[in-house]
């Protein structure tokens, strides 16, 4: 459709993030308009785990983290790399994340990322009741396997982290218990940490999709439309695309990775990066997979999606336009066979995507500091699915003038 000159509320974005702001601000009575310069769940919505993943609250910032740091530069299939092109224009991101990662500032991180989780997951569930999604779910928690005690240890404070902000996190210290859990896993995994209240989507853009059905089916609309300019003025928040300008009292951006980009247009510099994630998915599964597996010291998961499986992870911090290097999937899942004999490593597809990544490991969300009409909430990295219900009930809060059920300090645009 071609969007009028007025609407009630735009949100910019239709992600799993923008459509469950938009379904949110609907259920609250406003008439609300997304765009989107691609469509519905065509990027990272589309190819992500599919992880409900409440009990990540340890950002990648970590204290000690920078010690490694020279070893990304030097693998570059390792499970977290910079491209050597894209090392200088990291550089002073890299900085932030330096300082997020001190002592002080990490523990900060983990409560705020806790609190935030807390409020999703209730979120969440209000979310599945409401759209009737409860077919789309698999609640079959997530197994974190180590090879040997070592790994396990090297771990286990970030999960003595998550434990005492009420993750609940089950330990085995056998492989013997791995596979009573899990069958098939190689023998070389003989530690694990597993939550079982973790969730999955049977597939992430399959949810999407059923959410902006549900959005449209109320009345919604969705357009394919990119916004190149962004403006605050006295009448409300102009928005210039290709087809006309469009003005709205209030305007949500929530546009993952390209996000920076409009909020740029407002005068605000956000230090907002890209982590390129990699997956394999295979259409048919021939193992009995009970659970997400996450290989934790080697960066990727394996999990079900639909009647298939998907192999994939890794961080790549490398911006938007160099092109993808798929031998990082290849990596991924040749390491997934050798871990699950039996999976097989022809006849999949390959994708990549753009999770937008702040260097604290939290989101933006709240209040445009130099646009009243402007709301962002961007920046989730790989916990976009995680925390869109959540998220949603945040900014529709904002946009109505109620109460946020949690502070927003900590993921206020102007931190850093």
């Amino acid at each position: 459709m071609t969007p009028g000159p007025t609407a009630r509320i735009v949100v910019i974005g239709a992600g799993v993030v923008g459509i469950s702001i938009a379904l949110e601000l609907q259920r609250r009575g406003r008439e609300v308009l997304v765009l989107d310069r691609s469509g519905v769940a065509a990027e990272a919505s589309y190819g992500n785990a599919g992880a409900f993943a409440f009990s990540a609250v340890v950002p990648l910032a970590t204290p000690g983290i920078m010690r490694k740091a020279p070893k990304w530069l030097l693998d570059p299939m390792g499970p977290l790399s910079i491209p050597p092109a894209y090392a200088l224009q990291i550089a002073p991101w890299m900085l932030r994340f330096w300082r997020a990662s001190r002592a002080d500032r990490y523990e900060a991180a983990v409560a705020a990322q806790s609190a935030l989780m807390a409020h999703c997951r209730e979120a969440t569930e209000r979310q599945i009741a409401l759209t009737q999604a409860e077919s789309l779910i698999r609640r079959e928690g997530q197994l974190e396997v180590y090879e040997g005690a070592a790994g396990f240890k090297a771990a286990w404070p970030g999960w003595q982290a998550a434990s005492r902000h009420g993750v609940q996190v089950e330990t085995l210290t056998s492989a013997g218990a791995l596979t009573e859990l899990q069958p098939g896993l190689a023998p070389q995994f003989t530690h694990g940490v597993f939550t079982p209240n973790w969730m999955n989507t049977t597939d992430p853009s399959l949810w999407t999709h059923h959410l902006a059905r549900h959005f449209e089916a109320l009345g919604g609309q969705i357009a394919t439309v990119p916004v190149q300019e962004l403006h605050q003025s006295d009448a409300g928040v102009t928005l210039v695309t290709p087809q006309g300008v469009i003005t709205a009292p209030h305007v949500v951006v929530a546009a993952g990775a390209w996000s920076h980009k409009l909020a740029r247009r407002l005068g605000d510099r956000i230090p907002l990066e890209t982590e390129r994630g990699y997956n394999t998915t295979f259409s048919e599964c021939p193992l009995d997979l009970r659970t997400q597996l996450t290989f934790g010291d080697h960066g990727f998961v394996v999990n079900r999606l639909g009647s298939g499986f998907r192999v994939g992870g890794a961080v790549e911090l490398g911006g938007l336009k160099l092109p993808p290097r798929y031998r990082r999937a290849d990596v991924l899942l040749a390491k997934a066979a050798r871990f699950l004999p039996g999976l097989p490593t022809s006849g999949g597809t390959q994708w990549m995507g753009f999770r937008p990544s702040l260097p604290d490991s939290l989101p933006v969300i709240g209040p445009a500091p130099k646009a009243p009409g402007v709301t962002y909430a961007f920046g989730h990295g790989h916990l976009g699915l995680t925390q869109s219900a959540g998220t949603a009930e945040l900014v529709a809060d904002l946009v109505t003038r109620q109460p946020p059920a949690l502070s927003l300090s900590p993921f206020a645009a102007d931190r850093f």
